[in-house]
């Protein structure tokens, strides 16, 4: 986790360097007193704040919690996208998460911070004062994708009163203490698939392990790659989707690359040779031999890629999509 550490006084100081250093942060104190302590300066806390909510993943004021309130109450948003924000008093008597308590990770921090400081980590979230499985900590530990943060607010309200949660993963996940394998009416799902699943309500917990393989001609635009892509992945969740791959013909083509800007997706490129190497049954063509030197790009590269091919070649508006899956079991 990348983190960003501020401190107010001297004192305060003398904690932030030791939170920094455990986080591997650049601390950054006040300029009248940074050079002495060998830190880094801030300009205005309104600055500070706006740069390390764009570029770190954990903000930690020590200080006053008000003060780290004020500063963050413009940036807050949304918290499945929010960093970590912890306050922790210049002594390290009380830590507390101030934001994204779970997803964000800032419940697990402030246990950090208090094992550092010998204090109190003052975490309020239910789910942990009541001692219960928390779905988005459990989610995001093992990088999986909340699908319906209404769902998710349902199996958290379940577990609190004492109602069954059901549990299925086509992953082969254990069942989480707390919930059950059992029937249940509403309950969590692990996988790639859309549909209601098994159970009355369903949660579906995405992990990040799909592969797109495509092909396409020379020019052609990202809206035209992305309706062929979204037809190739019917029944399948987008969000699943890791990676891209295709050959190196392509490493540059305009409408490919956009593509995976659009959803910050990266982008594999194999040669011919390389493609050649992808062992399984593929669907050839002499014309793409012709033109590429293999006689099947999107298959053979998204296997490549180190998946197992789900969707075999689907050819739409001159682009090929398939997909294939990395073995999470």
């Amino acid at each position: 986790m990348t983190g960003a550490v501020i401190a107010f006084t001297r004192r305060g100081a003398e904690l932030g360097k030791t939170l920094a250093a455990s986080l591997g942060a650049a601390l950054h104190v006040p300029a009248r007193f940074a050079p002495e302590l060998g830190a880094e300066a801030y300009a205005s806390l309104e600055d500070w704040t706006a740069w390390a909510w764009s570029s770190a993943e954990a903000l930690i004021f020590v200080g006053a919690a008000g003060i780290a309130v004020r500063a963050i109450a413009p940036h807050v948003k949304d918290k499945l996208t929010d960093p970590a924000v912890v306050s922790v008093d210049e002594r390290g008597q009380f830590v507390i998460p101030l934001l994204s308590g779970h997803v964000g990770g800032a419940n697990e921090l402030a246990l950090h911070i208090a094992g550092l400081t010998g204090g109190q980590a003052a975490i309020s979230t239910a789910t942990d004062v009541n001692g219960l499985f928390a779905v988005d900590v459990w989610a995001r530990q093992r990088n999986l994708v909340i699908t319906d943060r209404t769902r998710a607010k349902e199996v958290s309200a379940a577990l609190l009163e004492g109602k069954p949660v059901g549990f299925v993963s086509d992953f082969g996940h254990p069942c989480p203490e707390g919930l059950t394998e059992g029937q249940a009416e509403l309950g969590v799902w692990v996988t790639w698939h859309t549909g209601a699943g098994p159970f009355s309500r369903t949660l579906r917990l995405v992990p990040k392990g799909l592969i797109l393989g495509i092909g396409c001609r020379k020019g052609t635009p990202a809206e035209t790659i992305q309706m062929a892509v979204s037809q190739a992945l019917a029944g399948y969740e987008f969000q699943a989707v890791a990676q891209v791959a295709t050959i190196d013909l392509k490493e540059n083509e305009p409408g490919l690359l956009a593509f995976c800007a659009t959803h910050q997706l990266p982008l594999t490129v194999f040669s011919a040779e390389e493609l050649a190497e992808a062992e399984g049954n593929f669907t050839p063509s002499s014309f793409v031999r012709q033109v590429t030197g293999v006689d099947n790009v999107c298959e053979r590269a998204a296997v490549r890629a180190g998946g197992t091919l789900l969707v075999p070649k689907q050819a739409k508006y001159g682009v090929t999509v398939a997909v294939a899956g990395r073995n999470l079991a």
